[in-house]
This record gives structure tokens, C-alpha cells and sequence, in this order.
């Protein structure tokens, strides 16, 4: 909107100053009335007042009324954070004839009552910041939001359920869409799973279409076996740069026969599988899995004889009638341009042998959560059989909850899927080995549709359950029955008595984590992490799937632990996002950015070196620094940096600062 559609602000000023109760919030801490009747007597306030809910429509509706009334042209609103309301208000602002920048709101929520126990202080502090707020909004001039246009192309990284649901979403409604994954597959963790709780679905079954209907669709270009190594550029108009890394076989031309992989000269599989978690091996050159999309080989370089040492007869080769085979493939680089950018990098499991006293890794019998997974599986290393290490089946199992979750030691939050998938691998495990179960638990969480009901299921199937956190794993026998099995060492909280639980395997319930290098990708994305490393939306309630970076949003389990289901729904939230900001076909840039004036501007170019959005660049003409404005995200790195005090930011002005410092002191 322009300046000239608002009423003439020319005049001095004239203030409305609008005190918010925030139901209890604010009314209950500080004294509201009072608050209001000393905005009264402040500089150029022409009406103050307060009410219960300002941001409600009866108090925007007030606010345009006054406008009207008392010829208004200036704001204060005195409520909750601005992360909150700003928009709201400077909404009802510009409804009721006034540039939206006219406006300034004190945060006597956060900033006050919540942290303010004494009322006559809170009521005392309130009145200062509602000071400062008066002199600064005198200071405020007319600003104007400026539109760029937006690229129609979405980004997407990361091919799980949350990648993948998030792409056929976008790509349905006509978008382009550029799904782009590390590993030689998309499928992520869900690929892995044999069925999935509660309702026990086929997990391949309901997965590998969705993973085909990707490969296929005209609006989705697949890029496995990818890298995302660079990003460039701001809301609506991204640059992102892919590394391809070499299969060393030519995509679009295998088709998947495997007579390559038989026809390798190591004649048994002899190296870890990575998908089985090395419980099984392949040969240098494989496929991941055999529902694998794309349905394309690659080979392994540290393991391959031909480009490990340069000789090899290359058998692989020479049974390829499609010529796919090709050892000179060379990493490749590709760089699109998008309008937005989806985030679905996923968790990395927690490593149980950080737990030294369950024994992983040092007893045999001792899996993890996600290798019973694979154990489970018909496609697995053991053909879905549950077997120990010397090929029986276990006639007692231990599953232990909460492995590196809600523990000071390790992590401190709830995992939110641990509980469930130790039910059901609880009912797999007795189903195909009839085996005595013993879940060690600290509490059961089961919020979900469906959940509850699954946990009274295991109940009746006599599934056994020890409410108490298990202290070791040993094979320290005490009793000619404890001879040549686990003991898994717990007190039993609900008779009060320690236990002593000898079983023949363990399985660790390990809990979700960040992945290994979260932290890289929030730098290379701009967003933020929490101190666990996840990434972090804008707002817990209210913006759920957007971060702070305009144009990049989250979904699945890089934000942060979650089930399947709501990974799924809150995939089509950042796709709803991602359509909403692009289809709009344009975007509006807040103007609370930095701008020089260039009368004062030595040329010593500080500032650029500063800015952490590389929105500042010489006028190697003019000898001055200059801003560009879609860039700018308005952090004021440049502004404390200037040495000649060139540098200037819209809404951050020194006069503006100034009359704000100045309404506080006069206050105190």
C-alpha cells in the first residue's frame, strides 16, 4: 500500500495510546486503570485506554474508531510480544487510515507481568515502557513494503515420508518440485520398518507406492545420492547448488536386472550392508533394497576393485547389454533456482553403545531397536526369522524404553515413539518367536489415535511389563538359571523391590536425535537450531512449519521426534506454505532494513565484511557501500559496525533509539 492512501501524518503528533488486560494475563499482575490514566498525561497522547482483549475485533474496531475520532495519527499499543500481535496491529492501523509504521508496541506480557512479581513495581515498570514507547513512535516515519516477484519451482531436501508426502502435494497442484536426497534411495527411516503401529500396516506396502508415484510424476525431479551445498538468494528467489556424487552407473539407463551384481567378480556378498545395518553383506556394486526408487545400482568406490586399485576384469560391465556401467562418471554440480525451500533432513537414531551398561556392542544378544526392525523384516538379513546370534530363536527377550532419552546423561527429552515401537516389535517378537516378552519402562506414553487400545492389546497378550529404569545388562550369573544368559538388573517400582531378569536377547528402544551435521544445514539455510539440534519453527502454536527465514520451511522429524502420522500432516502443512507464498506469484519485503547514507559513507567497506546476509556491496563508482534491500534482513550487524555512523536502519534509527532510552529515563 502507498504512503498517499493513508491520512496526511504531517501534523504533529497525535498519540493513542491502547493498554491490553490480556484476560488475566496483564490485568492480574499490574494495575491496568492506572496504566491507562498515566498514558494520558505523556506528550502528545490524545486518548489512552484500556481493554480486555485488544487484538479481539472490538478492540481493532476501537482503535479505527479513534483514529477517526480523534484524529489520530500515531499508535502505541501496550499488550504482548510483537513476535505476536505487531501484525495485527499494524493491520488495524493501516484499516483505520494510517501507515502501518506509525505504530509501536509495548511488551508488558513478557517483559512485564510474567516476570514481575511485585504489582506496585510491575505497574511502575509498565508505565516505563509505555513511556519510552510514546517518545519513540513521535519519532516514526511513513514506510512502504516492497514487492518482488517469486519463482514458481519448489526445493525439497530430504526424501522420507515427510519429503516425499510434501513433494507429491506440491507437484498435484501443478508446481515444479526438485526432491533432492543423500542417500542412493528416498524412503528414509520408514523403508526400513516391517509394519507400523498401531494399526500394523505394511510398511512397504503403504511406502513404496508414494516412493514410485515420486519417480514418476512429470512435476518431480528426483536427485538421490545428492548433496545441497550452497544456497544464495531470499524469499521467492533462491539459488541452491547441488553436488550429484558419481554411481559409477548411468541412471537412465539401468533398469534394475542385477545381472551386474551377479556378475561381479566377488562371487558372495563380502561387505557391510549399510541398509541392514551391516547384519548382512553385499558386493561392491548393489542395489540398497530391492523396492530401492530410483531401482538403480550403484557402486561402492572404497570397495570396488576397478576404481579402488584400476584393475578389475569388469565383469559388471561386460554383462550390461544397456552399456550403464560406467567407472569415468565424474561428480557433477547443478544449480536450480526456487521460490521455496522445504526442510525434511530427518533424525539420526541414538547410538546405544553411549549406554555402556546395557552392553551393547560388547554382547552379542544385544540389538538395537531399529536392527530388530530390519530382523523383522521379509526382506531382511534373516528373512523376517527373530534369531540370536547362533541362529535359535530366543525363548525370553528384554525390550528397555527411554535408551538415550529423558535422561540427564544423554538426552533429556521424550523420544515420543520409543513407547510404541517396543509395543509392537513386543507383539512381533512373541508372534514369530512365541518367546517370554518383558517391556522395562519408566511411564507408558500412548497420546495417540489408536494408541491406548494397541497398549491394552500387548496387556492381553501376555506381554510382561516392569515399571522401573533398568540398571545394567550383565551376563554375571548368580544361579545355575541365570547360566549363559543376560540378566537385566532394574528395581521394580510397583512392588519396590529389585530384579533380577534373565533373558536370552535385549533390544535397546533407542531414542530420536538431530542428524550429525544439523548444525551445517542451519547455516547453509539461515534458520535456527534448538540446543538439542533440531531445527526451530518461528512459533511453537502459530507457525509451526515456517522458521524464521522467510521462504524455508520444516517438516517431519528435523524439527523435532514424531510418529509417522504426524509427520505426514505436518509434510502437507509446509507444502500448503510452500504453495501458499508461491502461487501468490509475488512477496512483500518488510522495510525494517538497513539503507547508507552515502554523504557519510567513507568507502572502508567494514560493513560488508559484517553482514551475514551478503546484502551489501560497493559502489565501486561512488566509493560508498549500498544495501540491497531483499537481501537485508535487517539484523543491524552493519549498522553497529559503521565506523562513520553511515549506516542506518528504518525503525532503528539513533533518534528513534534515542526517544525511546529518553521515555525511560524520564519515567524512572
Amino acid at each position: 500500500m502507498s504512503t498517499h492512501q493513508y491520512k496526511n501524518n504531517g501534523d504533529a503528533p497525535r498519540i493513542g495510546v491502547y493498554i491490553c488486560h490480556c484476560g488475566m494475563n496483564i490485568a492480574s499482575k499490574l494495575n491496568v486503570a492506572e496504566l491507562a490514566e498515566y498514558g494520558k498525561i505523556l506528550p502528545n497522547v490524545a486518548v489512552s485506554r484500556d481493554y480486555k482483549f485488544m487484538c479481539s475485533d472490538p478492540g481493532q474496531e476501537m482503535i479505527q474508531k479513534d483514529i477517526q475520532e480523534f484524529n489520530l495519527n500515531r499508535i502505541v499499543v501496550a499488550s504482548c510480544s510483537p513476535l505476536l500481535h505487531e501484525k495485527t496491529f499494524r493491520q488495524a492501523a493501516a484499516d483505520g487510515g494510517l501507515n502501518p509504521f506509525y505504530f509501536q508496541m509495548a511488551n508488558i506480557r513478557e517483559h512485564v507481568s510474567w516476570v514481575t512479581k511485585d504489582f506496585k513495581e510491575a505497574t511502575d515498570k509498565a508505565k516505563a515502557l509505555v513511556s519510552a514507547a510514546v517518545r519513540r513512535v513521535a519519532q516514526h516515519q511513513a514506510l512502504e513494503k516492497k514487492r518482488v516477484p517469486v519463482h514458481s519451482d519448489v526445493v525439497i531436501v530430504g526424501g522420507g515420508i515427510a519429503g516425499i508426502h510434501a513433494a507429491l502435494t506440491i507437484a498435484n497442484s501443478g508446481r515444479k518440485v526438485y526432491l533432492i536426497e543423500r542417500q542412493p534411495t528416498i524412503g528414509g527411516h520408514m523403508a526400513m520398518f516391517d509394519k507400523t503401529f498401531p494399526t500394523l500396516d505394511c510398511a512397504a506396502c503403504i511406502l513404496t507406492p508414494k516412493m514410485s508415484a515420486v519417480k514418476n510424476h512429470p512435476n518431480i525431479t528426483l536427485w538421490s545420492y545428492s548433496d545441497v551445498t550452497k544456497v544464495e538468494g531470499f524469499t521467492g528467489n533462491f539459488k541452491v547448488k547441488i553436488k550429484r556424487k558419481p554411481r559409477y552407473v548411468i541412471e537412465e539407463h539401468c533398469v534394475g536386472c542385477l545381472l551386474c551384481v551377479d556378475a561381479c567378480v566377488f562371487k558372495e556378498p563380502k561387505f557391510d550392508d549399510e541398509f541392514n545395518l551391516g547384519m548382512s553383506k553385499r558386493k561392491p556394486i548393489y542395489l540398497p533394497f530391492p523396492q530401492a526408487t530410483p531401482l538403480t545400482v550403484l557402486i561402492d568406490p572404497e570397495t570396488c576393485l576397478q576404481l579402488k586399485r584400476g584393475k578389475c576384469k569388469q565383469t559388471c560391465a561386460e554383462v550390461c547389454e544397456r552399456r550403464a556401467i560406467n567407472f569415468e562418471q565424474k561428480e557433477e554440480e547443478i544449480e536450480v533456482d526456487c521460490g521455496a525451500v522445504i526442510l525434511s533432513t530427518g533424525f539420526k537414531p541414538f547410538d546405544a553403545k553411549r549406554v555402556p551398561e546395557y552392553g551393547y556392542g560388547h554382547y552379542n544378544n544385544v540389538y538395537s531397536s531399529l536392527e530388530v526392525e530390519r530382523m523383522v523384516n521379509a526382506s531382511g538379513p534373516s528373512q523376517g526369522e527373530v534369531v540370536l546370534k547362533d541362529g535359535s530363536k530366543p525363548k525370553s527377550v528384554g525390550i528397555i524404553h527411554c535408551v538415550g532419552s529423558r535422561h540427564a546423561k544423554t538426552n533429556k527429552y521424550c523420544s515420543r515413539v520409543c513407547c510404541m515401537y517396543s509395543l509392537k516389535l513386543a507383539h512381533l517378537v512373541k508372534e514369530r518367536t512365541g518367546a517370554e516378552i518383558y517391556n522395562f519402562y519408566i511411564d507408558m506414553r500412548t497420546p495417540g489415535k489408536g494408541y491406548e487400545e494397541f497398549f491394552d492389546k500387548l496387556l492381553k497378550e501376555d506381554v510382561n511389563f516392569i515399571r522401573g529404569r533398568v540398571a545394567e545388562v550383565t551376563n554375571w550369573a548368580m544361579t545355575a538359571k541365570e547360566e549363559g544368559k543376560l540378566i537385566i538388573r532394574v528395581e521394580d517400582t510397583l512392588i519396590g523391590s529389585p530384579r533380577r531378569i534373565p533373558v536370552d536377547m535385549v533390544i535397546l528402544s533407542v531414542g530420536l536425535e538431530a542428524q550429525a551435521d544439523a548444525d551445517e544445514v542451519r547455516r547453509m539455510f539461515g534458520i535456527s537450531c534448538s540446543k538439542d539440534g533440531w531445527f526451530t519453527e518461528r512459533h511453537p502454536k502459530l507457525a509451526p512449519v515456517s522458521t524464521m527465514t522467510d521462504g524455508i520451511f520444516l517438516a517431519g522429524a528435523c524439527q523435532g521426534p514424531k510418529d509417522i502420522p504426524d509427520t505426514v500432516a505436518q509434510a502437507g502443512a509446509a507444502a500448503a506454505e510452500a504453495l501458499a507464498l508461491v502461487d501468490k506469484g509475488f512477496v512483500e519485503l518488510e522495510p525494517d532494513t538497513a539503507f547508507i547514507k552515502e554523504e557519510l559513507c567513507c568507502g572502508c567497506r567494514t560493513c560488508i565484511g559484517m553482514c551475514p546476509y551478503s546484502a551489501i556491496s560497493p559502489n565501486l563508482e561512488k566509493g560508498v557501500a549500498v544495501v540491497n534491500e531483499a537481501l537485508c534482513k535487517g539484523c543491524g550487524t552493519c549498522v553497529a559496525a559503521c565506523p562513520s555512523g553511515a549506516a542506518s536502519q528504518n525503525l532503528f534509527t539513533d533518534e528513534q533509539i534515542f526517544e525511546e532510552i529518553e521515555g525511560v529515563l524520564t519515567y524512572a
